[in-house]
C-alpha cells in the first residue's frame, strides 16, 4: 500500500481528528455535517476517506440536508466507496431524523393556524421527488386524528378522488379536516387543478358539515395555504 494511500485512512489521523473518537471526546456537536455522514459510511474508497466521501456527496448537494435527503439509493450509490449498504445506512438515519421530527410535532394541542399545519406536515412532504396528497383528519379542537397520504404522483402530478377523502374521514369520526400536496418544482402557486378541486372538496364538506380548514401546498423550506389567501 502507498504511503499516500495509507495517509488516507482515517485509523491514521490524529485521534482528534477522527470522527467516532471526536463524538466520545467533544460530543456530537462538535462534529460537522460531512464528519457525521463519515461515521454512517463507515469506510471511504481506495483512494479517499470515508470524510472525503462524505463532502462530496455533501456538495453535490450544496450541503443542504433537505436536499440529502432527496437523492435516494440510487444517486448515493454512484458516488465510489458508497455501495448499497452504505447508502442504506445513510436513508435509515435521515428517515430516523424525519421521525423524530414527525414525533416532536404530535406535541401540537391543535392545528388552528396554517403555520402549525405546516409544521405538522412538513416533514413527510418536503423532500419528495414526487407529488403526494395528504388528508390530516382533526377533532373539534382540531386536533390530529389520523394523517395519511391518499395518492403519490409523478413529478409534477397527483390524482385525486374527493371520495377517499370524506370516506377515510369519516371511518375515523372526523370533525374537520385539511388537505395538502406538495410541488417539487418549488412553485408555491396554486395550479386550476388545485384550485378547482379545492373548490369541490369544500362543496361537499359543507353539505355533509364537517369543516374543511386549509388546503396546503407545501414546498422546500415555505407553503401556500389556501385559507390564508382567502381562497376557502
Amino acid at each position: 500500500m502507498s504511503t499516500e494511500k495509507l495517509n488516507k485512512s482515517i485509523k491514521n489521523w490524529a485521534e482528534d481528528d477522527r470522527p467516532r473518537e471526536k463524538l466520545v471526546a467533544k460530543g456530537k456537536e462538535s462534529l460537522s455535517n460531512s464528519e457525521l455522514l463519515a461515521i454512517l459510511l463507515g469506510s471511504g474508497s481506495r483512494n479517499e476517506s470515508a470524510v472525503d466521501v462524505a463532502k462530496k456527496i455533501l456538495e453535490s448537494c450544496n450541503h443542504n440536508l433537505a436536499d440529502l435527503s432527496k437523492l435516494g439509493l440510487d444517486k448515493l450509490k454512484k458516488f465510489k466507496g458508497v455501495g448499497t449498504v452504505k447508502a442504506i445506512n445513510i436513508e435509515a438515519a435521515l428517515e430516523l431524523g424525519r421521525r423524530r421530527q414527525r414525533e416532536d410535532s404530535q406535541d401540537i394541542p391543535s392545528l388552528n393556524s396554517s403555520h402549525l399545519m405546516y409544521s405538522y406536515i412538513k416533514t413527510f412532504l418536503e423532500d419528495l421527488n414526487h407529488e403526494e396528497f395528504w388528508l390530516i383528519v382533526l377533532n373539534r379542537a382540531l386536533k390530529p386524528i389520523y394523517s395519511v397520504a391518499l395518492h403519490k404522483g409523478g413529478i409534477n402530478s397527483v390524482s385525486v378522488d374527493p371520495k377517499i377523502i370524506f370516506k377515510t374521514i369519516l371511518e375515523y369520526n372526523g370533525s374537520a379536516f385539511v388537505i395538502c400536496h406538495n410541488h417539487p418544482s418549488g412553485s408555491m402557486q396554486p395550479s386550476q387543478f388545485d384550485v378547482d378541486l379545492t373548490s369541490r372538496v369544500k362543496k361537499i364538506a359543507d353539505f355533509m358539515d364537517i369543516k374543511l380548514v386549509d388546503h396546503l401546498i407545501i414546498c422546500p423550506h415555505s407553503y401556500y395555504s389556501f385559507a390564508d389567501e382567502g381562497k376557502l
